[in-house]
């Protein structure tokens, strides 16, 4: 029975696809500040779109709460970092996309490596020293199949391929 508990586990973690390899949230005088760390793949479908010019858009989300102990717990603040993969087959090249910055690649490797992390992400504003409350951070990374083109999101919703996912809580620790 055990074996079987732990089969299905394995398998519900492989089927998701994203390992959250690292992931803390720390509280500094610059503010609340959240490192991560992911590991994936991209599943062949998924890849075979992306070289037929279809952008790929991955996205980490971290909301901050304080416990509460008498009510539900208190959302403070809440950040979205969204990066923009495409592939250039003119110059052979994959360009991935932050806001107003973007960057030229030479392979898929190298640009799923600037996706896969992100250090000293500022979410919040520092809490004042005196606050001695529990805080702790909820934090998702997913490939974002609403910003695909419209035709792509009809036939999406039961292929796994599709479904590169990862969330996480983890408690705000001082420095």
């Amino acid at each position: 029975m055990i074996g079987l508990v732990l089969m299905t586990g394995v398998a519900a973690v492989r089927a998701e696809g994203v390992e959250l390899t690292a992931l803390t949230a720390t509280r500094s005088d610059e503010g609340v500040l959240v490192d991560f760390a992911t590991r994936f793949t991209l599943p062949r479908s998924v890849e075979d779109a992306l070289a037929k010019g279809v952008p790929l858009h991955f996205v980490a989300e971290a909301q901050l709460f304080r416990y509460r102990w008498y009510w539900r717990d208190r959302g403070v603040a809440q950040a979205t970092r969204t990066w923009r993969i495409t592939y250039q087959p003119l110059t052979l090249n994959y360009r991935v996309s932050f806001g107003a910055l973007a960057q030229t690649y030479a392979s898929l490797g190298e640009a799923l490596a600037s996706v896969r992390r992100s250090a000293r992400w500022r979410i919040a504003d520092p809490i004042p020293a005196d606050d001695d409350g529990r805080w702790y951070v909820e934090f998702s990374y997913r490939l974002d199949t609403t910003l695909l083109p419209r035709p792509l999101q009809i036939g999406l919703g039961g292929q796994p391929d599709w479904q590169l996912s990862v969330e996480r809580s983890v408690p705000v620790e001082a420095r």
